[in-house]
């Protein structure tokens, strides 16, 4: 006869049929990783073989049937009475006393081997459940700080009910399960003291792009289930995977509102958990710390070698002991399609009011109707594709209703919550934790959702105009010039790194100052000292939580450009360092205190000028410590900087003289430094310039500019502004021979190529190194490229 119980250490994930997929990977983790240093909470399965004894005992097989025979399964409209009878019956059937004693042999043996008190976690473990191809998230229940035999057992009989909640018997039938076919087992697993400290979810890739380089990890104070189904907005770290075990492989960090904390009921008659409001100073700190995440991480990407795929991992922390454990494993149903055979870009053409934000699942734009439901039970009945879901959270009783609309918008929770997971999975686009959809959108609103804008997701008034662009990837040319990219916006790194480019050729790091950090440098250098107190009083409250104002730019700084170089590796990324003009400088916070009014901005003090002279001097030494981590630090060696707007070879010494004292060495753990070609001097000394520089991108429009004396900016002259001038491409031609004759790498990276396909048929003929073209132009650049390498080949070969 089969056991009842088995203890974990006997399970592997071979044993699903006997066990159910939670419970046979909870085993195989105990049984080949625990040696490896992942730390799972002790417990044990009561297996099928208990359920099945259990059905038959109580002759319920027969009487599940018949109670599912006259479900509708095309419109759903009994599923509640049906649901609710089958799970009445299994409810007022006693467990067999075989049964019951072998549960209450093995808890007893489970309290001996665990410091009391001892508090169990009780979860249901389906046979169709954490597979590969069908997650099951959420559908049946768990029970968390389960204190005794007789709620154990209670627990137990409360999982085999669970199998057959409303959301199960529906996703049964949209997947093809037979109800009866499926077994339940139940894990009862030691709880961890997380309500003492702090828990989340891993997703070892990351879950909106694909990306395989990168992991994703969640977490908030007190128990996970917060986490996992979407009830807070949770800290987010993304880890650099390659990094990992070598060094702190923590890309980003990013601070959620932790608005509540689940924790254990203490008084009596009090349900088993309960949500209390976080400390506002509480939900201000991470909840780990670097070396926690690190740890984490190790554990996660073992996880993720042991099962060959991505997986999803829920973790906690212990407030007693402070250790990490592994509390659940499984393989991730819904990813983005990394192979790229076909890209979707979808573009907003006009803008209205916005209504909220969150985090932004699926990269798409919608168009619906506002439809406020605040619970399961209260869907109208005309729900339709048509609408646009807002509500405050999503647990699994949402799964059917999900699936009738084009979007979700919510209240609560992160990018590893149940609503996005399932948004995911079901290919629905959706906000999460916009914290005040319900009040700021009313029924009936006609709504545009678009989640296009790097990782957020925005809520628009009104009806909006966009389009959709679909581009077939398997016939695009493969050309032998380097096509990389012109990026502006960190939070599309991980999507757009997916592109079929050979890195990225400029990234402006004023995006991220303007974007991540918004204070002028020199005003947190020489923060609280500053003329103005209301901007004293501002930059107070933006970086609340440093000490070191410093470090919030050189923090944010890493965080920013690291994520960008991160999703690239191995590919180059090239980094020009700020190249605002003094207006746009003293647009930042507290930045008025610093810059001089200039009468032309363009040509006055900017790039390379800026960095050496003594009034910004400290201001250029943060943004060479954050350069510094990411490459030394962070292992990020792809980074590569480029120095904009050297007017001469003098200036270029001055600058890398003062990188090498602020700690980055040409040449030194492989760094590059590249310059722009952008002045006139630039091409006439290029051979000078080529001498202390590692490679030349040329900036067409500055270029432009100061061959031809138009202001690119001036709306008067604009229609003589044109990169394809026969003065421009003869300035340009110059450059590429001197280049080619000292070796020296030349690319662009100005707008020319991106908009005008003769331009970029004139650069590979002067054997350009590599092009550059902006996102939206990227596919149309190669394209070009391709076809300019055809026709040039073909004239080489005499045709």
């Amino acid at each position: 006869m089969e056991p009842y119980v088995l203890p974990f250490q006997q399970i592997t994930n071979q044993m699903v049929a006997q066990v159910g997929g939670k419970n046979a990977s909870l085993g195989e983790m105990v049984t080949h990783l625990g040696a490896q240093g992942v730390q799972v909470p002790d417990g044990f399965a009561v297996t099928t073989a208990a359920y099945r004894t259990f059905l038959q005992q109580n002759q319920l097989e027969a009487a599940i049937r018949q109670a599912l025979a006259p479900l509708n399964t095309t419109t759903y409209a009994n599923l509640s009475t049906v649901g609710a009878q089958i799970r009445a019956l299994i409810r007022q059937a006693p467990l067999p006393e075989a049964i019951t004693t072998a549960i209450r042999s093995a808890y007893q043996t489970l309290c001996q081997t665990s410091q009391p008190p001892i508090q169990v976690a009780v979860r249901s473990s389906a046979t169709a459940e954490d597979l590969a191809t069908a997650s099951f998230a959420g559908q049946h229940e768990s029970f968390l700080n389960v204190r005794s035999e007789t709620e154990l057992l209670e627990a137990c009989r409360s999982c085999y009910a669970s199998l057959f909640t409303d959301r199960a018997i529906k996703y049964r039938n949209d997947n093809g399960f037979d109800h009866l076919a499926v077994a339940l087992s139940v894990g009862v697993q030691r709880m961890v003291r997380s309500d003492l400290a702090s828990s989340g979810v891993c997703f070892t890739v990351d879950p909106d792009s694909g990306h395989t380089g990168v992991m994703l990890i969640t977490g908030s104070w007190g128990l996970g289930e917060n986490v996992v189904l979407g009830s807070v907005n949770p800290d987010e770290y993304y880890v650099f995977k390659p990094a990992i075990g070598q060094r702190n492989a923590v890309v980003t960090r990013r601070v959620g509102e932790k608005s509540v904390t689940m924790v254990y009921a203490t008084a009596p008659g009090e349900h088993h958990t309960v949500n209390t409001p976080t400390p506002p100073e509480r939900r201000k700190l991470l909840v780990l710390t670097d070396d926690e995440v690190n740890k984490l991480a190790g554990w996660a990407q073992r996880i993720e070698t042991h099962y060959g795929k991505p997986m999803d991992i829920e973790w906690a922390k212990d407030g007693i002991d402070q250790g990490l454990y592994v509390v659940q494993a499984r393989p991730v149903t819904a990813l983005a399609d990394t192979r790229l055979t076909t890209l979707c870009d979808y573009q907003l053409n006009e803008t209205g009011p916005e209504l909220c934000r969150g985090n932004g699942i699926g990269h798409r734009i919608v168009t619906g109707t506002a439809r406020i439901v605040l619970s399961p039970g209260d869907v109208p009945a005309d729900l339709s594709r048509a609408d646009i879901l807002i509500t405050d959270i999503t647990t699994p009783d949402w799964d059917p209703i999900l699936k009738k609309v084009s979007a979700i918008v919510t209240n609560r929770g992160g990018r590893t919550s149940h609503a996005a997971i399932v948004a995911r999975e079901i290919g629905a686009l959706a906000v999460v934790g916009t914290t005040n959809a319900t009040h700021v959108i009313q029924e009936g609103d006609r709504i545009t959702v678009s989640c296009v804008d790097a990782q957020a997701g925005i809520v628009y008034a009104g009806e909006l105009d966009w389009t959709e662009h679909r581009t077939d990837l398997t016939n695009l040319p493969k050309p032998q010039t380097p096509c990389m990219l012109i990026l502006a916006d960190p939070g599309q790194a991980l999507r757009l790194s997916q592109l079929p480019s050979a890195g990225v050729g400029l990234f402006r790091m004023e995006f991220s100052i303007t974007n991540d950090i918004g204070i002028h440098p020199l005003a947190l250098v020489n923060y609280p000292h500053l003329p103005d107190p209301e901007a004293v009083r501002q930059i107070a409250e933006l970086t609340d939580g440093y000490v070191d104002k410093e470090a919030f730019f050189v923090d944010k700084l890493t965080q920013s450009v690291g994520l960008v170089a991160a999703a690239f590796y191995p590919r180059p990324v090239i980094v020009r360092f700020s190249d605002f003009k003094t207006n746009e400088y003293a647009n930042l916070l507290g930045g008025r205190s610093f810059e001089p009014a200039e009468e032309n901005p363009m040509l006055g003090w900017r790039g390379a000028s800026r960095y050496y002279d003594p009034r910004y001097q400290e201001g250029f030494r943060l943004e060479c410590e954050a350069m510094r981590r990411v490459r030394n630090d962070l292992g990020l060696t792809n980074l590569r900087l480029m120095i904009p707007f050297c007017r001469t070879v003098a200036e270029g010494r001055a600058v890398l003289d003062i990188m090498r004292r602020y700690g980055l060495r040409q040449h030194e753990n492989d760094l590059q430094v590249y310059v722009m070609a952008e002045i006139p001097s630039n091409v006439i000394r290029a051979r000078d310039f080529a001498g202390i520089f590692d490679g030349f991108s040329i900036g067409s429009n500055d270029l432009t500019q100061l061959t031809l004396g138009v202001d690119r900016d001036s709306s008067t002259v604009q229609g003589l502004f044109n990169e394809n001038d026969p003065a421009v491409r003869d300035l340009i031609a110059m450059l590429l021979s001197t280049a080619h004759q000292t070796g020296t790498p030349v690319g662009i990276c100005g707008q020319g190529p991106s908009d005008n396909p003769d331009f970029a048929a004139f650069l590979i003929r002067e054997g350009i190194g590599s092009l550059s073209f902006n996102p939206d132009a990227f596919l149309r650049g190669v394209a070009a490229v391709g076809k300019a390498e055809a026709q040039l080949d073909a004239q080489t070969i005499g045709f």
